[in-house]
């Protein structure tokens, strides 16, 4: 793999699972259900820095095992550069559970003897990878064995410039039972003495108040820094909770007020902190500005559950700043949550190729439910035969488990229905605790919707996207209407991620459209083009008009593709690679169509 040069950090360090108990207030002994983040000091910085805007890269190593590939690839989705995450073929991915007991007791539990992490030796990064960086990012857990030290030594001799993240955890050092992970502070001449053979190398060093006190080796801030400043020229930023923080360089020193939020959750906001300083600092802005944006940071992540997935972006954290009157339980800003779900955590589709084939109904007629499951199974074979970037499905679990759970996993855009087919008004096949149902759904899975819209609908409607809100599922709501009443259902409050309509037949109807999302939601992702059993040729036709437009991401067409073959297959009259062809060669031109009208389209912009 040919390297990026131009990376602005690379992270060395912890990369582990975090298992997080989803019952604040209670115990971690209590805990009854636990969600999976992202974790560790250094792979949550990465994370963070990447939201950012900065070029980052993770130096670690990860087990050949689930987490492992949770890690990695959870890592490469955030934008971070995993071409020197090693797969370590003896040890497992570090693992780590955590809970919010009350604001001042955040139990956790480290899972690291003999980590895959802390195997990572000089062997696994070189000087170009290092050398090329603007900044290499260690922490201090990684000096506690000998072995991970000295690869952390010789990785800082190749950098250009060096952070250490201090990342005190006395049991991580050997210096407490293994059951108390929350312990922040435990003082130790032989951690001191390590730590201080950083110190000189670093060119920034960020920690706690007692963080500098385990490395200035006293209990005084003030004398810490002191200690610690007759040992190298760095500049010291000292996170002061909600103080904010103080910044020390060689000639001065100043303290930045931080923001006055209420405390959710401290676990993951020093690292928020990290990320948000290193934004303004590798990009050469002053050190008031960099601590501004650290400080944010913080407050915008010890507000919210997990730590990876709280690290807020470019676009959340600029807004953030943008006003001063938030509310001190940050979390309950419907507006700012709804920055921070669409602007991080979400992969990109700038097309969506999506095979529909959640029909009941239609199925229904033509035979037997243990035949409606096959078929299905057929044509799910037939969308992995034909699998290009962008290919999606949209798949029900009434008859389509088996197809649904098959393309599971596979890097595909997959839908699920929860209406209740042909039914007016609305209802849902679980029932009305929808968010019950959801919750047992993959985040991948996204939420779709077929309404046939009257105005008592939007009152479920709502009930459906709070439901998704909460579980953290994308929305698609198909209208099969003429004209589609976009601003009656944003006038009350649901924003959809996706709509799903049929192709205007004016051309003004698509500016409607289009003025509709962007007046009252420019973050949507866009439109697919429903297909209502068209001929291939009307497809086409709704594409060209289509194309026009980059509203329009893509299509979710069912019938048009497998109907034909659906009624031969259910009669006795075509074979099962029959279907799965047929099937396989329909959806491959219809990808064709869509493709060539858009490259049509643009050729003709240009």
């Amino acid at each position: 793999m040919k390297l990026d040069p131009h990376f602005d950090l690379v992270c060395m360090g912890r990369a582990a699972v975090d298992l997080y108990g989803e019952q604040p207030g209670a115990r971690l002994e209590d805990q009854s259900s636990f969600a999976k983040y992202l974790g560790g000091c250094p792979a949550n910085i990465a994370v963070g820095a990447s939201r950012l805007g900065l070029r980052a890269a993770m130096l670690t190593r990860v087990g050949d095992e689930a987490n492992g590939r949770f890690v990695r690839e959870t890592l490469a989705a955030e934008g971070v550069d995993v071409s020197h995450v090693r797969t370590d073929p003896r040890r497992l991915t570090a693992l780590v559970f955590l809970a919010i007991k009350d604001r001042e007791s955040f139990p956790l539990i480290f899972y690291r003897h003999d980590c895959a992490d802390m195997a990572v030796s000089a062997d696994d990064f070189d000087q170009a990878f290092l050398s090329n960086a603007k900044a290499l990012l260690v922490s201090g857990t990684h000096f506690s064995q000998p072995a991970t030290a000295r690869a952390c030594f010789a990785a800082m001799q190749l950098a250009k410039r060096v952070v250490f993240d201090i990342d005190y955890r006395p049991v991580l050092w050997g210096l407490t039972s293994p059951g108390r992970g929350e312990d922040r502070f435990i003082a130790s001449q032989e951690v001191t003495s390590v730590l201080q053979k950083v110190i000189p190398h670093a060119d920034l060093v960020i920690g706690t108040e007692e963080e500098f006190h385990i490395a200035g080796g006293c209990e005084d801030t003030d004398e810490a820094l002191a200690r610690l400043r007759r040992l190298g020229d760095a500049t010291f930023v000292v996170k002061r909770g909600p103080l904010g923080c103080s910044v020390h360089t060689k000639k001065s020193s100043f303290a930045q007020s931080g923001f006055p939020v209420e405390v959710f959750n401290i676990l993951g906001a020093g690292d928020g902190f990290a990320a948000g300083f290193l934004s303004g600092w590798l990009t050469e802005r002053p050190l008031e500005e960099c601590a501004r944006r650290a400080n944010a940071c913080g407050a915008l992540v010890v507000s919210r559950h997990g730590c990876a997935p709280a690290m807020p972006s470019e676009e959340e954290l600029e807004f953030f700043l943008s006003r001063t009157h938030w509310p001190r339980r940050l979390r309950e800003s419907a507006e700012l949550e709804e920055v921070h779900r669409r602007t991080t955590g979400r992969r990109r589709w700038p097309e969506v190729l999506a095979l529909a084939f959640d029909h009941r109904r239609q199925l229904e007629e033509l035979g037997p439910p243990p035949r409606i499951q096959r078929f299905k199974a057929l044509v799910a074979q037939a969308l992995l035969r034909e699998s290009v970037p962008g290919t999606g499905a949209i798949v029900d679990e009434r008859y389509g488990e088996d197809a649904l759970f098959s393309l599971t996993g596979k890097g595909m855009w997959l839908a699920r229905p929860v209406e209740v087919p042909g039914i007016s008004p609305l209802q849902f096949e679980s029932g009305d605790n929808v968010g019950a149902a959801l919750r047992a759904w993959p985040k991948e899975h996204v939420v779709k919707c077929l309404c046939l819209y009257e105005k008592q609908d939007l009152a479920r409607l709502k009930l459906l996207y709070d439901a998704c809100l909460a579980t953290g599922h994308e929305l698609l709501l198909e209208l099969l209407v003429k004209n589609p009443p976009l601003e009656e259902i944003y006038a009350a409050g649901i924003k959809p991620d996706w709509w799903k309509l049929a192709s205007p037949e004016k051309e003004q109807d698509w500016a409607g459209v289009e003025r509709a999302i962007e007046k009252n939601d420019p973050r949507c992702r866009g439109v697919l083009l429903l297909g209502m059993e068209a001929s291939e040729d009307e497809l086409e036709r709704g594409f060209a008009a289509a194309a026009r437009h980059p509203v329009c991401k893509g299509f979710a067409v069912g019938r048009s593709i497998f109907m034909d073959a659906a009624r031969r297959w259910f009669s006795g009259k075509c074979s099962d690679e029959t279907v799965i062809h047929e099937v396989a060669r329909n959806y491959a031109s219809l990808v064709a169509a869509w493709r060539k009208a858009r490259s049509e389209c643009k050729e003709s912009v240009s």
